[in-house]
């Protein structure tokens, strides 16, 4: 696949090739929605809790005698059905965190850059940093690619010359709120997915290509 490279002014610079095994891939929704609520499932923190009518505190005695008073019979003030009672199948503490394989993984995501490469909504960018690390400067450029879209921008940050490129754009993207930012080798099935706009930077794309096309999956890490 063929696709131009953009200066971060929003020209045309050249042409890059994009490998069809990670770029050119048909669409699948099944495997996209297995990725995604993957990711949402292991976010979640599971810490709601409730307290059952033996962990409420309160005296045990009857609040009345069982028979004689007409009213309903009562064990205690901690039944289920009192106010301030116990709670019946309440939430407990629990961990909805699974794992999927890892080629089901790196095919959805193979599958997300494909389809933003097929609808257009990918760009491959020329690398440029924000030295000053002001978001004013960030927000300018962006807006040659799309305005105050959902955005996402891929980075190369696993190369030591680009991890302090990287770590200025996202001081200068902290502050806006539609912005996020991904390394090549650790995306996010959600927010690749949803990003209205997926900027790529030059470096990041040719790693994409080495990385999501080799067998192995060094440094690669489990959303």
């Amino acid at each position: 696949m063929n696709r131009k490279v953009y200066s971060k002014d929003g020209k045309e610079l050249r042409d890059i090739e994009l490998d069809d095994a990670v770029f050119g891939l048909p669409v699948n929704e099944d495997l996209i929605w297995y990725a995604i609520n993957n990711e949402l499932a292991n976010k979640r923190l599971g810490t709601a809790s409730t307290k059952d009518r033996g962990e409420v505190h309160g005296s045990n005695a009857k609040p009345y005698k069982q028979k004689g008073t007409g009213r309903a019979r009562r064990g205690d003030k901690k039944s289920p059905i009192m106010v301030g009672g116990g709670v019946v199948f309440g939430p407990r503490p629990r961990d909805f965190s699974y794992a999927i394989p890892k080629k089901a993984k790196r095919l959805a995501l193979k599958t997300i850059l494909s389809l933003k490469a097929q609808s257009d909504t990918l760009k491959v960018v020329e690398d440029f940093s924000i030295d000053s690390g002001k978001t004013k400067e960030l927000a300018g450029l962006l807006k040659n690619f799309g305005g105050h879209e959902r955005t996402v921008v891929i980075l190369k940050d696993d190369d030591p010359e680009l991890r302090q490129v990287g770590a200025k754009l996202r001081q200068a993207g902290a502050n806006i709120p539609w912005l996020s930012f991904l390394a090549y080798n650790r995306l996010r099935a959600h927010d690749l997915f949803y990003g209205r706009k997926v900027i790529v930077l030059e470096s990041a794309a040719k790693s994409l290509c080495s990385f999501y096309t080799s067998d192995e999956t060094p440094g690669e890490a489990a959303e």
